[in-house]
């Protein structure tokens, strides 16, 4: 054979031999590499129907990772307008035509193809309670009109119920622990791991009608209506749960008004809570109207009754307190009414009426126990005409509410929950997490949705596109070469035959 032509062999022999070792590298070893193609984002839509207003959150995350963790985003919050669903008990027509300017808003963001598809879901909470209390063939009717409306649109709407008290602690401290990534992150192997030596946190939850509070607590719990369990990522967690129905903030302060009223016996209220100078006046009826107050026998609901404040720090807190029961009894550690509570332990998010009544005096920055006290007792014993150059911009409600609000929430924590002067750092007041509004609402549509699975699924492996479009590339490489070689070596055979004759 000639020596261009052994080299010519050589040389290709050696070629494909590294072209194969090469192809098996992509087709054998990269696979063994989790990847993923891409996929396109899927939405969620939760309608959080509260005591005194109602929200509509729109989620997204990517469709390959819906079973993954700390990659659902928000990508809107609307606020719908007007009062909470619950104050359409005799029109429930306008509950559902409420809703309808947050869908259409929502219709515009999510694409066409995928609104069909979209879990819609409506959670209620402690103003429908009340109402189911009060009248449930209202409350039925409600749940039909906002069923209706919301049933107008193209999702996949899964119903409009009342959440439990349970329910919406429980899923609040979900959203908070998601969040935070307590219960699983992604780590630096690039695979989703439960964290190492990391508390889970606790959740304070303040809204119009009712309050929650859920932790891990140190102890067992005996009660079983505050106990609650969870496996999520193969970690099993015990938890304390409790809802206070009519210890919302709008409700408490509803009971503290009818408990002045009761206490004066005439048509005449000094609230010690009103700044200085306040006045207004309304009706037996106007404050009467829940099932957490509950109007004298002998009372007129025509009767108008004149509210006067006194700005009085100590007298308000004395009537704050008053609406409480602290006396725990034989029966261990509790929160207050009677109800069983271990010590709070641990590290908690506040949020909602927590969060926004510390905001409005800016005290969400980790103030210290005595700064909230002194702040408090501060506003309490403004007039009118104070509060009014303090915040310029704020409505008159605001105003008129600003002491009774922060003395409430921090009698519900103190002298309530059990937190402390050594316990108080513990407590962060947020209205966001990674640009998460916290509440109920995500930790819902996470449970309905099996976007936290019972059990960690196993991760599936696919090959991204370019690496299939490499190694076809090198495949037909190798063939053309391949070609060449058996070209090269039928030629030197032919020519050796050719010497020969």
């Amino acid at each position: 054979m000639p020596p261009r032509l052994l080299r010519v062999v050589g040389w290709g022999s050696a070629a494909v031999l590294g072209l194969l070792t090469v192809a098996v590298f992509v087709l054998v070893l990269i696979p063994a590499k989790n990847a993923v193609l891409p996929t396109r984002i899927k939405y969620g839509l939760v309608f959080d129907a509260g005591s005194t207003h109602t929200s509509l959150y729109i989620y997204r995350w990517p469709a390959h990772k819906e079973n993954g963790t700390g990659i659902v985003s928000q990508v809107e919050a609307c606020s719908v307008s007007g009062p909470g669903i619950s104050s359409y008990a005799d029109d429930p027509a306008g509950a559902g035509a409420s809703l309808k300017p947050c869908l259409d808003k929502a219709m515009q963001i999510i694409p066409a193809e995928q609104q069909r598809e979209t879990p819609t879901y409506l959670g209620a909470t402690a103003g429908m309670r009340l109402l189911r209390e009060e009248n449930s063939t209202k409350a039925e009717r409600i749940f039909a009109e906002v069923s209706k409306a919301i049933g107008q649109y193209p999702v996949d709407f899964r119903g409009a119920r009342i959440l439990t008290g349970s329910e919406e602690g429980s899923f609040g401290w979900i959203t908070v622990n998601y969040l935070l990534q307590t219960l699983i992150k992604f780590s630096f192997a690039e695979k989703w791991e439960h964290p190492q030596d990391t508390e889970v946190v606790g959740a304070l939850d303040l809204g119009g009608a009712s309050t929650q509070i859920t932790f891990q607590p140190g102890v067992p719990v005996e009660d079983r209506n505050t106990s609650v369990f969870f496996r999520l990522y193969g970690t099993n967690y015990s938890l304390y749960s409790h809802s206070y129905l009519c210890y919302g903030q709008s409700q408490a302060l509803k009971m503290l008004l009818a408990a002045l009223h009761q206490a004066s016996s005439s048509a005449e209220i000094s609230h010690p809570c009103y700044p200085r100078g306040y006045e207004e006046n309304l009706t037996v009826a106007e404050l009467y109207d829940s099932p957490c107050v509950h109007a004298p026998s002998s009372a007129s609901p025509g009767l108008v009754l004149r509210v006067t404040g006194t700005g009085d720090p100590a007298a308000c807190g004395t009537a704050v307190r008053s609406l409480f029961n602290f006396s725990c009894g034989a029966q261990g550690p509790c929160g207050f009414n009677g109800v069983q509570q271990p010590p709070v332990r641990g590290q908690f998010l506040a949020f909602s009426g927590f969060y926004r009544s510390l905001h409005f005096l800016n005290l969400t920055g980790g103030q210290s126990l005595s700064l909230v006290n002194a702040t408090i007792w501060e506003i309490c014993n403004s007039s009118w005409e104070q509060v009014q150059g303090l915040f310029p911009t704020s409505s008159r409600r605001q105003l008129r509410d600003a002491c009774t609000a922060i003395s409430y929430t921090l009698t519900l924590l103190l002298q309530g929950y059990k937190f402390n002067s050594t316990t108080w750092p513990n407590i962060h007041f947020v209205r966001q997490v990674a640009d998460i509004d916290v509440g109920w609402a995500l930790g819902c549509m996470l449970n309905l949705t099996n976007i936290i699975p019972s059990e960690p699924l196993t991760a599936v492996t696919e090959l991204p596109r370019s690496i299939w479009i490499a190694a076809t590339v090198l495949l037909a490489i190798m063939l053309i070469l391949t070609f060449c070689l058996l070209t090269a070596m039928c030629y030197q055979r032919s020519s050796s035959g050719y010497e020969q004759l």
